[in-house]
């Protein structure tokens, strides 16, 4: 997948020391990456746009 012009962002709830953290790229069409911030080159989660939303409300409900 070519992943060119993906703009990542950490969340707002990731604190400044360097903890485990992952990185949200949701600005390509039809795709949301999902990546972890120590280690930028290697896997890169890929999720649809549904799929993404529904793990991010089920995360949200159990926090």
């Amino acid at each position: 997948m070519d992943m060119t012009g993906a703009q990542w962002r950490k969340s707002t709830r990731s604190g400044g020391n360097g903890g485990n953290c992952v990185e949200v790229a949701d600005n390509l069409p039809g795709v949301v990456l999902v990546r972890d911030t120590k280690d930028r080159d290697g896997v890169t989660l890929t999720f649809s746009p549904r799929s993404w939303c529904a793990f991010v409300a089920m995360a949200r409900d159990a926090g």
